[in-house]
């Protein structure tokens, strides 16, 4: 290479945008990338891991490595190898390659300015010549006194060249031939063009910039900057391309390039500059007035779209209502929220396009519309095109978003809703009742839990190491994908007591710094990670490091996957696994019997070990205020919907139960027939309240929600009180209550025996828990394998629902329960 330039295309006329990109572009890294804005050509650094492209492994060649795949060997080398059969170790110990010399340099004798016509002699063709007349070696000849310096013939006139003329020909020896291809296979007669078209000679790490217009000279360097300070590899070989095909195309901008011409993997680098590029020129008061938002601008991901939108006024409060809504949200998933909403507005758009006008005019709008578009829901509904939930989905949204609109000022005058009459609006009364749960909530069976355990070592078919430790967390701690994506590397602690307790942000509610109880094996699964992410990022501060850092664009370990990778991750296990059995009740022959049948594996999603991991604490007996720390809900409601119990499932369960109802005596007094149920099921509603141990159906009582008892809660000497065989756990702590109490006041000596006689349990209450207890032991013992698991099964449901009332006695807390122990090491 020389430094004698051929003249560059003349400069563009300076635009504020491109001096703007120019200015963006730090010192720091044009000195990175080599730039020099006399010669235009970049120099990438071989040591830089993101953007460098380093030497083979094998000694003395002189190549470079092209894909990261081929174990630090170029293309050559790496057929040597495999022609060699040997190991790579082996093959790299022996191995000595010397490399024929490429490029071009100046002529060897001193001063000369042309360059050398071949690398082992380094002479130009005319001092060649004259070597070869002289007879000398090289040393001895380029010292000669009869040899003399030469002029150069002057700079390759084609336009991306930095090389000189070989002979007085106008170009470059490489382009010399390449003009002369050219003309044999091409025809190819304006020379003009093809010399300001024709790409440079390639060279390792170089990338000549020479021909661009001074606007995509800037757009490629921000580009570059921006990808490289996002991580991204970009090796010379990659980049090269968009700038050829920038010159071959003759654009102003990159914008104006045509990827239909360049390859996919050009194409595909080229459009993320322009992601960059563009984001560059757009703000939130420019984007606003588009009809599909860049979310980048918003700090988003993806687009919002408001196409559908017809009615101009309409799409214009909808853009206003957005732009005021977007800066309110946090969590990761913003984006989607809001389009969620923006959809919603264009059903109603679809409901107004069917007037005459198609709703272009607000002020001819009225009540009549507002309820056709309720109608018609409806009438989709009845169809099948929307569920109810969707309608119900709608009605609140439209409604909510309507009132926020207004409440925004858009109905003034000079704004979009101006003479949109009052009247067209929701009202509570216009909302559908919440569909019937017919489902016991998302979290998933036991018996699938344990299976899912079992194949955890197929997570690394799909994903690596980190993955199954991902999925791991998802199920041991209930937390959301994000949560779990986002963990620091120290992201474990100790609390007073020694206990481990995982460190997370709450991204859906913008809460940092919460705090999770874990198991001591959550712990060591969390403590091998932080391990396995400190040897992989080793010079990492460990306050910048992540617990699972991404594979992609991530030199240093800063970066985490994104919810979506797990969620994906996920699906593609869960496809590998075989077939999921579960028992299932069935009915045959008029008998109720479980088989084994297949799990539906659409319902075994990230977020349903989240449900799991609520159904499994409250199954333990976590009260519901416990439970909605753990899930760090703000509303207590909010937490009962993660593990209520379906009034399809329940009303099943209390069938099973309630055949098995038992009064103070232990006589059995649920004996009827199936057509009896329904007035047990309204009876549980209106006719009885919860009292400890079982249910008391004494009218003042009940009216009283259980605060009119005039014997003390002595309910098992009560005729209202009846209990079954969901009360049996409950009965048999009482019972060991009870025991406990009389041998502790039996004990005491320190108090008068008229305030030990008015403590102490009676002999006649414990004999008939005692009984009671036994009765419905016995009767559980009688039944079959398959009725006994099935009566469980109901038991297990009943409990979910149930609101714990006790007598205040003082309990020692159990341990959180986990699911680790079903599970493999």
């Amino acid at each position: 290479m020389t430094t004698v330039l051929a003249p560059a295309r003349p400069a563009d006329s300076a635009d504020q945008l491109t001096a703007d990109l120019m200015a963006a572009v730090t010192p720091k890294f044009l000195a990175l990338v080599g730039w020099d804005p006399q010669m235009r050509v970049l120099v990438f650094p071989p040591s830089d891991p993101l953007i460098g492209t380093p030497a083979c492994r094998v000694a003395g060649c002189d190549n470079r490595i092209t894909r990261t795949t081929q174990q630090g060997l170029c293309n050559s080398c790496v057929l040597r190898v495999e022609r060699s059969g040997q190991e790579l170790e082996e093959y790299l110990a022996a191995a000595r390659r010397k490399n024929r010399a490429t490029g071009v340099g100046p002529c060897r004798v001193p001063g000369c300015g042309r360059p050398w016509k071949t690398a082992p002699k380094g002479l130009c063709d005319a001092h060649e010549a004259r070597q070869v007349a002289f007879d000398l070696p090289v040393e001895e000849f380029i010292h000669h006194p009869d040899v003399r310096p030469l002029p150069s013939f002057g700079p390759c006139l084609a336009v991306s060249c930095t090389r000189s003329r070989h002979g007085k020909g106008p170009y470059c020896h490489a382009h010399t031939q390449r003009w002369a291809w050219n003309l044999r296979n091409c025809g190819t007669q304006d020379e003009e063009m093809w010399r300001r078209t024709v790409s440079a000679v390639a060279q390792s790490g170089v990338v000549s910039l020479r021909g661009l217009s001074d606007r995509a000279i800037a757009e490629f360097l921000y580009g570059l900057q921006q990808r490289y300070a996002d991580g991204v590899t970009q090796r010379c070989w990659l980049v090269r391309p968009i700038c050829d095909q920038a010159r071959a195309q003759q654009v102003h901008s990159l914008n104006d390039l045509d990827f239909g011409q360049m390859g996919a993997n050009a194409a595909q680098i080229a459009k993320g500059m322009l992601k960059y590029i563009n984001l560059f020129q757009q703000s939130p008061e420019t984007e606003r007035h588009k009809d599909t938002w860049n979310g980048a601008v918003f700090g988003l991901r993806g687009k919002i779209r408001f196409t559908e939108i017809s009615q101009p006024w309409l799409k214009e409060a909808t853009k206003a209502w957005a732009l005021d809504d977007i800066p309110k949200r946090r969590g990761s998933q913003i984006k989607g929220a809001v389009q969620e909403q923006v959809n919603a507005i264009f059903v109603l758009s679809q409901s107004l396009r069917l007037r005459s006008d198609a709703g272009a005019q607000p002020e001819l709008l009225s009540r009549e519309d507002v309820l056709f578009f309720l109608n018609r829901l409806a009438f989709l509904q009845e169809r099948g095109d929307i569920t109810a939930n969707r309608r119900l989905f709608l009605t609140r949204t439209i409604r909510r978003l309507l009132n926020r609109m207004r409440s925004l000022g858009l109905s003034q005058p000079g704004h979009p809703l101006q003479g949109l009459a009052g009247d067209f609006a929701l009202r509570a009364e216009d909302i559908p009742d919440d569909p019937e749960d017919t489902e016991a909530g998302r979290d998933l069976p036991p018996e699938i839990m344990r299976q899912l355990c079992e194949h955890l070592d197929k997570l690394e078919l799909v994903g690596d190491p980190q993955s199954r430790v991902a999925v791991e967390l998802l199920m041991d701690t209930g937390r959301r994908a994000m949560e779990i994506c986002r963990l620091d590397w120290d992201c474990l602690e100790r609390d007073g007591d020694g206990k481990p307790v995982l460190i997370y942000t709450n991204n859906k509610a913008g809460r940092k710094g919460r705090r999770l109880p874990i198991p001591e094996a959550t712990a060591a699964l969390v403590t091998a990670q932080q391990e396995r992410a400190r040897t992989r990022f080793p010079d990492t501060p460990v306050k910048d490091l992540k617990l699972l850092p991404s594979n992609r664009t991530n030199p240093h370990g800063t970066k985490t996957f994104q919810g979506n990778w797990l969620t994906d991750l996920h699906r593609a296990w869960v496809a590998l696994l075989p077939e999921l059995l579960v028992p299932v009740v069935v009915e045959e022959n008029g008998r109720r019997v479980s088989r084994m049948l297949p799990f539906d594996k659409t319902k075994i999603f990230p977020h349903a070990y989240r449900h799991t991991y609520a159904q499994r604490h409250a199954d333990a007996g976590v009260p519901v205020d416990v439970l909605k720390e753990l899930m760090d809900h703000r509303e207590l409601g909010t937490t009962q919907r993660y593990y209520r119990v379906g009034e399809k499932r329940r009303r099943e369960a209390v069938e099973r139960v309630t055949t098995m109802q038992f009064d103070r005596s232990g006589t059995r007094v649920w004996r009827t027939a199936k057509a009896l149920l329904d007035s047990e099921h309204a009876r549980r509603g209106i006719g009885e309240v919860q009292v400890p141990y079982g249910v008391c159906t004494e009218p003042t009582n009940v009216a009283a929600g259980g605060h009119d008892c005039p014997v003390r809660f002595r309910c098992v000497g009560c005729s209202h009180f009846r209990t079954d065989v969901s009360y049996l756990p409950d009965l048999e702590a009482y019972l060991s209550d009870l025991l406990r109490n009389r041998e502790r006041l039996a004990a005491f000596v320190e108090a008068d025996d008229w305030a030990k006689a008015e403590a102490m349990p009676s002999d006649e209450e414990i004999t008939r828990v005692r009984r009671l207890v036994r009765r419905v032991r016995a009767d559980l013992d009688d039944l079959s394998d398959d009725d006994r698991a099935q009566i469980q099964e109901a038991v297990t449901v009943v409990r979910r629902s149930r609101q714990t009332v006790s007598l205040g006695m003082p309990r020692v807390r159990q341990p959180l329960p986990e699911i680790r122990a079903e599970r493999p090491a």
